[in-house]
């Protein structure tokens, strides 16, 4: 049986699954990265250890972030709450740093000091790190392992994020290929079914997007999509204001597709339709960069180098990706769907093609500068390895491309039966096609169901002798009409295997097929690459980590506690030691022995030695001098170089008892 409308064949089929494997090993393995802003330092530093309770705990920031009440909480060992909950804002020019007050009377040991932000370019970050009061102890804080933005609700915001990307490029691209390239193809309804799945996925997406914002950036739970105290708050960030933003702009939008679709695929009248298709041209690149313009207002254009200039680039960057991979879409659909698409019209989309591939070049070229900065950063991070595979990407599409337009020059348009054109040179309807777009069932789905090849298939495919006398004689009306419609389908049906017969045509829908399957990879990279850190944010983030080290926080003197028991009479106490003012260069030291009563004690030798391990210093040895019972002193004890000291202590209670205990301290 022979069918009316071609399929897409085993060779589709494999470009689809290949497609959609490479996407989904690219999503699969695309880790919820930090995003814009990065912790550059804080005070107390990582690993510090301080020898009295700070008042407040501050952090700094790469670039300015968004804080909640409860973006920064300091646990003590056993995982209480230290902090007072006041988050304070203490930015000052280009220094983006935030603070939380301490409570009073904090004991000694380790803290764990937990951030969450959200970037000023939309993304979620967060970390975690520790410091030391007095002296390192065990902790009993476990803070998750999800990554910030990750789990469920940040596997469904990537999908979302990816389908309003290609929702907008069907949309946007679609409705250009019509006006610029093909206005007889609004007419068309699978043309017409393409663009408005890419009205309804952008918006459903960002519907979807506007309900996961609060558990995206917050708990993670997917129940709290739902909570509307969370949506009122994301409605009142940048964020959530782009976002509703973009739907109003798709009610617009949504007025475009019914006039496009509608009044300007009726229009009869070439001056009428001129001037209709100036309107729609001009309105619907109006609400094309609105659209765009809600990415480049809450993204990373939004944000860092040269923002004033970065916006405009990106909107033109995302209008040039709509018109390339959205119109290449909807010629993909025409190739398969409709029953022929005019040379001319794929000549001119293949021009259309060419410029957004040059916008393309030219803005991806500021951005790639912007975004990487150097040539370190495009091979040594994860953002810079990511845009040499979209530049790859590209390059494959633009082969691919150039295979099309090939085929192009030597498609011939198809050779109308009858009088299928106007005079002014755009096609009528198909034979197939009703004026509403509709296609003609074909010859195998007759709506009596009877199979071509029967008694009646012969009659309409004759020398017409017998369908000419029933259908113009006295007949049954309802047979006749019958038997005209399967005639009509059979003639279809010829036209159909004459234009599938053509190796042009064929080639140009492999090649069209083929750009598509890239560009699906290409626009998933795209995603990924928008909720990727910045290589050059990365690398300063880096550099400053690098130079604050992990040092203790100047001009505050280590004051630490040791237990000992030599064993023998009198042989436990505390030793407490004092070195003033904690940091490189000469230091006082103190030193404290006392009973496990606080009372002092006086003990026959006090012993100090210095090492620092990792450079192999020391050890160096202190011996202090007795002031008065239970207190040692030394001055000037020299500390060489920064870094993670073992203070050595070594008391003897008599003669034969003695013993050494020791601390790890960092010293700046």
């Amino acid at each position: 049986m022979t069918t009316t409308a071609p399929r897409l064949g085993n060779a589709l089929a494999r470009l689809l699954i290949l497609a959609a494997a490479l996407l989904g090993t690219l999503l699969a393995g695309a880790a919820p990265a930090s995003a814009h802003a990065a912790l550059t330092g804080s005070d107390p530093k990582d690993g510090a250890v301080v020898a009295t309770a700070p008042k407040e705990v501050n952090l700094t920031f790469s670039e300015q972030v968004a804080m909640s009440a409860d973006s920064i909480r300091v646990l003590d060992p056993a995982g209480r709450r230290a902090d007072t909950g006041e988050i304070r804002d203490l930015c000052s020019g280009s220094v983006v740093r935030y603070g939380v007050g301490l409570r009073a009377g904090l004991p000694d040991g380790t803290y764990t000091v937990a951030w969450q932000a959200v970037s000023a370019d939309s993304h979620p970050v967060a970390g975690a790190f520790t410091f030391s009061i007095g002296a390192p102890s065990t902790t009993s804080v476990a803070l998750s392992d999800q990554a910030p933005g990750g789990g469920l609700v940040g596997a469904l915001y990537g999908i979302a994020r990816y389908l309003a990307y290609a929702g907008f490029a069907v949309l946007v691209g679609g409705g250009a290929f019509v006006l610029a390239c093909w206005p007889r193809g609004a007419s068309v309804r699978a043309v017409q079914q393409t663009v408005v799945r890419g009205w309804l996925t952008l918006t459903g997406a960002t519907l979807a997007m506007l309900l996961l914002r609060h558990p995206y950036t917050g708990s993670g739970k997917l129940s709290d999509a739902f909570d509307l105290a969370g949506l009122k708050t994301v409605l009142e960030t940048k964020t959530g204001a782009a976002l509703t933003s973009r739907l109003l702009l798709l009610g617009a939008a949504a007025l475009f597709v019914a006039v496009l679709f509608g009044a300007y695929a009726r229009r009869a009248d070439p001056k009428e339709k001129k001037d209709l298709s100036f309107g729609l041209a001009l309105g619907g690149t109006v609400v094309a960069a609105g659209i765009a313009g809600t990415w480049a207002l809450a993204e990373h254009a939004s944000t860092g180098l040269q923002p004033g200039v970065a916006m405009p680039v990106d909107i033109l960057h995302l209008l040039a990706v709509a018109a390339w991979l959205g119109g290449l879409t909807v010629l993909l659909v025409a190739l398969y769907r409709a029953p022929s698409v005019e040379r001319s019209a794929v000549e001119r989309f293949s021009k259309v093609a060419l410029g957004s591939v040059a916008v393309l070049a030219a803005t991806g070229l500021y951005q790639s500068w912007r975004q990487v900065g150097s040539w370190s950063a495009l091979t040594g991070t994860r953002y810079g390895q990511l845009l040499l595979v979209k530049i790859g990407l590209m390059a494959v599409l633009v082969g691919i491309a150039w295979i099309s337009r090939r085929w192009t020059q030597h498609l011939a348009d198809p050779t109308p039966r009858g009088t299928d054109e106007d005079p002014d040179g755009d096609e009528a309807p198909d034979e197939d096609e009703a004026p509403d777009g509709n296609e003609v069932p074909d010859e195998d789905e007759a709506p009596d169901g009877d199979e071509r090849g029967g008694s009646e298939g012969e009659g309409s495919e004759g020398d017409g002798s017998e369908t000419s006398g029933e259908v113009g004689g006295s007949g049954d009306p309802v047979r006749a009409a019958q038997l005209a419609r399967q005639r009509a389908a059979v003639a279809t049906a010829r036209r159909k295997r004459e234009r599938d017969a053509d190796p042009e045509r064929t080639g140009l829908r492999r090649s069209v097929l083929t750009e598509a399957a890239v560009a699906v990879v290409l626009l998933a990279v795209t995603t990924v690459l928008t909720s990727t850190e910045p290589g050059r944010t990365e690398e300063e983030a880096g550099r400053a980590t690098t130079a604050s080290g992990p040092a203790a926080v100047p001009d505050r003197p280590i004051d630490i506690r040791l237990p000992f028991d030599t064993g023998g009479v009198d042989g436990k106490g505390v030793v407490r030691l004092n070195l003033d003012p904690g940091r490189t260069g000469a230091n006082a030291l103190h030193i404290f022995v006392e009973r496990p009563n606080g009372k002092p004690l006086d003990v026959p030798e006090i012993k100090v030695a210095l090492t620092l391990e990792a450079k192999g210093v020391g050890p160096l040895p202190v011996a202090p001098d007795r002031i008065q019972t239970g207190h040692w002193s030394a001055s000037g004890v020299q500390i060489p170089m920064p870094g993670d000291w073992k203070i050595q202590v070594t008391v003897r209670t008599s003669e034969i008892d003695q013993t050494t205990i020791d601390k790890n301290v960092k010293i700046g």
